[in-house]
């Protein structure tokens, strides 16, 4: 992974427009269902903002890389099989039209990681562009938060944070939180970053996470930072000290804090509830003992709206059987697996670890999330982990122009023998 396609030289730096392709990829995949803003946004509205970002994000890569310059991306590459099983069982349409649109996304998607992958150097050029952009996707909510807290913090999600200027979710905004939570972190064990900008990033974050109630985003957090600080104890001081402050301080927690903790983790649910994730079992059952044909077993029955029943699936495993089949089960654990597998056999860096915590956080999350198969943050996540496991380009030599032999008389080479 990462190895450099053909013989082309080392761009001579990322480009600042890359920062504005990713960040409408990151628009791209907001998407358009959530809670009611303060201002009602059409739905059609927010798909043709959302899809014309993507549109703008692979003219403008292309535009960049006109060239068509790519470097070789296990990641990239199981993301481009994977759009077979979608084609397959999208033309039968028995999702409808709509699992053709979507089939196009996914490709233009796709198309426009590759010609982002010219870039992808193992470097934190694009984990800071992913920090920026979310952490203003994050500014967005609280801005809502200020302006109306009854629109941010609804009675019907419960009283959970959700985003009143764009429909965002209690669990796109605790994903969101926790992902820019455990890179920025990252980021100040390795001292590529100060504490003050950091904190900056950390403590709202860490607010707008605790008020979203998420605990699919906490639970990922804590252990994605966990495994990711575990890969750089043998090589990092700051990694130990931290490790040992924050086992100290989640013990201590846990002791004198641990009634509100609890209260807080169940959300003032009941034992039962809490028993078959919020309704979410009652879901996969019925997904699973559903009659299916061969075809639909193996390919799938379209992209869809991860739904079944019209009852959200949200679990990525299970959403990728009922849309891609058992190919498209294989595919995405392909995809965890080649980038787990590389991060491991990588030695301890900083870039390693980031890769270490966005794997696993997308990985723990992906039992109570759904959007590995489609493009999602998810997708955008792993592609991240891939830049960061690439391996350096390496720069071409530098061709030294030939000098012309100069023709030495016969009885001048004489005169110098003797």
């Amino acid at each position: 992974m990462g190895t450099q396609y053909g013989a082309e030289p080392r761009p001579a730096g990322t480009p600042k427009a890359v920062g504005i392709v990713w960040g409408l990829l990151v628009l791209n995949t907001l998407g358009s269902a959530g809670a009611k803003t303060i201002v009602p946004l059409p739905r059609s509205l927010i798909q043709m903002v959302t899809m014309g970002a993507l549109v703008a994000a692979f003219a403008l890569a292309l535009a960049l890389n006109r060239r068509l310059r790519i470097r070789a991306s296990a990641y990239v590459l199981l993301l481009t099989l994977l759009l077979v099983p979608s084609v397959i069982s999208s033309v039968y349409l028995e999702s409808g039209f709509g699992a053709l649109f979507r089939c196009a996304r996914l490709a233009l998607f796709v198309g426009t990681l590759w010609l982002l992958s010219r870039w992808w150097d193992g470097g934190l050029t694009f984990v800071r562009h992913h920090i920026r952009m979310y952490f203003a996707v994050l500014g967005s909510v609280a801005a809502g938060l200020a302006i109306s807290p009854g629109a941010a913090l609804p009675d019907l999600y419960g009283g959970r944070l959700v985003g009143a200027l764009w429909p965002l979710t209690p669990p796109q905004i605790g994903q969101y939180a926790a992902v820019i939570i455990g890179l920025t972190v990252l980021l100040v064990l390795g001292r590529r970053t100060d504490r003050a900008g950091a904190a900056v990033v950390i403590v709202p974050s860490l607010v707008l996470l605790a008020l979203t109630h998420t605990r699919t985003a906490t639970l990922g957090l804590f252990i994605g930072l966990a495994l990711a600080i575990g890969s750089l104890i043998l090589t990092s001081a700051a990694a130990r000290r931290f490790f040992t402050w924050t086992v100290l301080c989640a013990t201590v927690a846990a002791v004198g804090f641990s009634s509100a903790l609890q209260a807080w983790f169940l959300r003032g649910q009941s034992q039962e509830n809490f028993s078959n994730l919020t309704g979410r079992a009652k879901v996969w059952e019925a997904l699973l003992a559903a009659p299916r044909t061969t075809a639909e077993k193996v390919f799938g029955m379209g992209l869809g709206d991860k739904s079944f029943g019209g009852l959200p699936i949200d679990n990525s495993w299970l959403a990728v059987y009922q849309e891609q089949g058992l190919i498209g089960v294989a595919l995405v654990a392909a995809i965890i697996i080649v980038l787990g597998g590389v991060a491991l056999l990588r030695p301890p860096s900083l870039e390693r670890a980031c890769a270490i915590f966005l794997i696993s956080y997308c990985a723990i999350a992906s039992y109570t999330e759904a959007g590995l198969g489609d493009a999602s943050p998810y997708l955008l996540h792993l592609a991240l982990a891939a830049s960061l496991l690439a391996a350096p380009a390496v720069t071409a030599p530098v061709a030294m122009p030939e000098v012309p032999r100069r023709h030495i008389p016969r009885w001048a080479r004489r005169s110098e023998v003797i």
